[in-house]
């Protein structure tokens, strides 16, 4: 499935680490020789909107794990909830990967695997929050 960039971002920044990690190790051999832009962890601003009176605030920090790999002129890019920086490695690789047309087809096939198994969890999920939803005209 062909989808923007920022989507695969998104679906790999949600992913499990190991699974990314396992994967992400598989295309070192298909990628050659990378360089490495950044390796860090740090904090980012959470934003949220009020939505009674659609005011923006900042909610707190989050920390993240960020990673930029570049091979040429191509940069691959990973940011991820956490202090994993091996996972956030390991998505740069997979976003290079896909940039540059290395295994896209692995690479494609782990992402939509990624896509399928987050919409069963978030189905799940919203299952669980509808079984203990109250009416409140029933009362």
């Amino acid at each position: 499935m062909n989808r923007p960039h920022s989507e695969t971002l998104s679906i790999l920044a949600r992913s499990g680490g190991e699974a990314l990690k396992a994967f992400g190790e598989t295309l070192l051999p298909h990628l050659g020789d990378v360089d490495v832009q950044k390796s860090q962890t740090g904090l980012v601003m959470l934003p949220m909107r009020d939505t009674a009176q659609g005011t923006s605030f900042h909610l707190g920090e989050v920390l993240v794990s960020e990673a930029q790999i570049k091979q040429g002129e191509i940069l691959g890019y990973g940011m991820r909830k956490g202090r994993d920086l091996e996972a956030a490695m390991a998505m740069a690789l997979i976003d290079l990967a896909l940039q540059a047309g290395i295994a896209t087809s692995d690479c494609t096939s782990f992402v939509d695997t990624q896509h399928r198994q987050q919409d069963a969890a978030d189905r799940a999920t919203l299952c669980k929050v509808e079984a203990t939803r109250v009416n409140m005209e029933t009362f």
